[in-house]
């Protein structure tokens, strides 16, 4: 059973910066894609990035593109989200998935196998 734990989410100015960490344990397969989604209030769930964790290959939302940066830690299992140049409309709740036994990047979020708690990032205007 894999598990996945969100780390570094808080309150920040428009035009900063916060880096998300999603620690993950459990492991048994050789293939994974990694991905961060967030959820705004009255919204449903949206892609922001993923990661094939094997291959290092990426995959970004139209909306972060150029301002976001996934990237993973192998020593430490570690996936982690560079947000920079921040917008009050990346105000949601932060959550890491993760699909096991593919190198496919999704983007659907019914199609990831599990899921951490979420972290909360609030962007003031």
């Amino acid at each position: 059973q894999v598990q996945l734990v969100e780390s570094g989410g808080g309150l920040v100015q428009a035009g900063g910066s916060l880096r998300l960490s999603c620690a993950a344990s459990g492991r048994t397969f050789t293939s994974y894609v990694t991905g961060w989604f967030r959820q705004a209030p009255g919204k449903e769930r949206e892609f922001v990035a993923a990661i094939s964790w094997f291959a290092g290959s990426t995959y970004y939302a139209d909306s972060v593109k150029g301002r976001f940066t996934i990237s993973r830690d192998n020593a430490k299992i570690t996936l982690y989200l560079q947000m920079n140049s921040l917008k009050a409309e990346d105000t949601a709740v932060y959550y890491c998935a993760e699909k096991v036994n593919t190198r496919v990047l999704i983007t659907d979020p019914e199609l990831y196998d599990y899921w951490g708690q979420g972290t909360q990032v609030t962007v003031s205007a």
